[in-house]
Parts: C-alpha cells; structure tokens; sequence
C-alpha cells in the first residue's frame, strides 16, 4: 500500500513568497524568505508579546522505571465537552511556545477544546526530559481523569511533535483518536541530523540546543544523570546531544539505534488514522530532500502538501493548502482534522 511520493501530493501554494515582491522569485528569494518566515514571527512576539489564551493549568505526575516521578503539564482551555485538539510542540519548546499559542487560539475560535501539551521537562521542571519517538506520554495523557469526557482526539503536532503525532498513528493507541497532523516534521531522523548539523544551519542549531541544555541542566540540578553537564553544555550538534543524553537515558545501543528505531519514515505504511504532513519548500531547518526521502513507503492515507511559501513553522497569513477553510495555517490544517470526526 505505497505510493511514489510526488503521488500523495494533493495541494501546492505556490503565490510567490508571500513577501508582497513585485519581481519574480527566484530561488535565492525564495530560500531567504524560508528564512524570513522562520524567525519573522519569533521577533515579532519578542517586540510585542500577545500572551496566550486562559485557560486552566493541568499536570499528570507518574511513575517512569529509569527516573521515578515525572510529570506532563500544559494548559487545558474547555470549550466542547466532546472534542479536544492535543497541541505538541517540537524539540526545545513546551506548550506556551508562540505556534503553540497561535494554534490553540484558532481552535478555540472554531469550538472545539484544547490542550497545550509541554512534554515532560519541557517547563524545565527537573524531573526528566524527552526524545523524538516518545510515545507513550502522548498516549498517557489521554488517561488524565481532566480528557475522560472527550469522544473524540485529534492531534496537531509542530516540527518533532509532528513526528511524534504520526508515530503516534502507526501505533495501537486510544480509539478515541481519530486523525492526526504535522506541520514542518522530520520523517527520518539520520537525515534530518545530517541535514540540521550543516553548517549552514548553525543559527539554528544554537537556538535548539541551547533550549535542549536549559532542560537537561533542570535535570542535573535535581538527580543524577548519565553524562557530567559540561560534556553537554560543550556540545555543538544535535548528534552529540542525542549521543550524550538520549541514548543512554533511554538504552538505545548507539545514535544510529535510536535514529533506526525512533524514526516514523519505515512505519508510515502502517497508519491506523488518516495523517497530514505540511510541508514548506524552502523550510531552513527540515530540509525538503529529508522530507522526501523519508516518504518512500508512506501509506496513501498519508495526505502532503507541500508549500512553495513559508519557513519551519512560519507561513504567510494568506496561505492555501487547499483542506478547506480560511486561509492561514492553523485554520486549514483544523478544517482538515476536525473534517475526521465521527
């Protein structure tokens, strides 16, 4: 049940770079636009902060084998008592991040209920922290006694947390589940890795690994953890990072093990729920080659759109990816999951 990749394509924006250019865009234009869109709406929250919507704090502590006690948090905004949207963010942030905010706002808009989840020590609270193929959270908090009520789930998952979202729907998980999303997601991680430790994408390999040690510091400061901090704080690729603290966190033999055996690209065959991945062309952080390469035996329940307009995260306010709705990221990727209710 594959199909070649450019056969999933259902929807290309492809207006321009969305930066009003009169002249025709380039490639050169376009790339920096990628660019643009990334850090654009980062630097325009740091001038003028917009908050994100009230809603009620929620946390679910458990017990973890490896580390005792850790907990899930997030912000729970209750609008219908039968549909929620788990909102994930991607490596480095938590659940108040801007796209985080922005998403639930426009769910809140459409209705529906809506949970920012912050993966565990995401808040930088000590207790643990997470890697790409870690599932099991997500379904854990669906067993919060607070997501009891809701019939139906669907998950919209940013950059990592796509990834994680998609995982999720190759597995066996609650039925309750009835579609899932990612935005601007790595498929597979040795790739990706690769593509992200260029040189080339230093920028931004500093703003996430720099998040990354603020959390494993948490850590260090409250309990024993496998590698001294300074080998971590010395670190200047996201291979080192997954080297020093995912693989022995989370006994994986090697990087390559983890990569192998967390990576969503060898089971997108096996979606249990309908998925979308969105796309940008010109992403500067998960490159388009990465993109595709980890689609060659995705299920043709898989959706793609690719966009010509946009960066990692980012996209212009008038984008169409052709799901229906308004134009804007998060209104089409919501018409499309909410489209899957029963």
């Amino acid at each position: 049940m594959s199909a070649a990749p450019d056969d999933r394509v259902t929807a290309v924006d492809r207006r321009g770079t969305g930066l009003g250019l009169r002249m025709r865009d380039s490639r050169i234009v376009r790339v920096a636009a990628g660019n643009l869109w990334t850090a654009a709406p980062v630097l325009a929250e740091r001038a003028r902060p917009s908050g994100g919507p009230d809603g009620e704090p929620w946390r679910l502590m458990f017990e973890d084998r490896a580390v005792g006690e850790v907990s899930l948090s997030g912000t729970l905004h209750r609008r219908d008592p039968r549909v929620l949207v788990i909102l994930v963010h991607g490596l480095g942030g938590c659940g108040d991040s801007l796209y985080i905010r922005r998403a639930a706002r426009a769910a809140l808009d459409l209705g529906v209920s809506v949970l920012r989840l912050s993966q565990r020590g995401a808040e930088r609270d000590g207790r643990d922290f997470y890697h790409g193929g870690l599932t099991s959270d997500l379904k854990r908090a669906l067993t919060a006694p607070e997501l009891a009520e809701f019939d139906d789930v669907v998950v919209l998952g940013f950059s990592l947390g796509g990834h994680q979202a998609l995982r999720w729907a190759t597995e066996a998980g609650d039925p309750r589940l009835r579609a899932v999303a990612a935005v601007c997601s790595p498929l597979d991680f040795e790739t990706s890795q690769r593509d992200f430790d260029r040189p080339v994408r230093a920028i931004y390999r500093r703003y996430v690994l720099s998040a990354l040690r603020d959390i494993y510091l948490a850590v260090a400061a409250r309990r024993p953890v496998p590698v001294a901090p300074e080998q971590v704080v010395a670190s200047r690729t996201l291979r080192e990072w997954d080297r020093l603290c995912v693989v022995p966190r989370f006994g994986f033999s090697s990087v390559g093990d983890y990569y192998a055996r967390a990576s969503v690209a060898p089971r997108l065959h096996r979606l249990r729920v309908p998925a979308l991945l969105v796309a940008a062309r010109h992403d500067p952080m998960i490159t388009e080659r990465a993109v595709r390469l980890g689609l060659r035996s995705a299920h043709p329940e898989l959706r793609v759109v690719w966009s010509d307009r946009g960066g990692h995260v980012g996209f212009p306010p008038d984008v169409d990816f052709g799901l229906g709705g308004p134009p804007g990221r998060d209104p089409q990727v919501l018409h499309w999951l909410l489209s899957h209710l029963g």
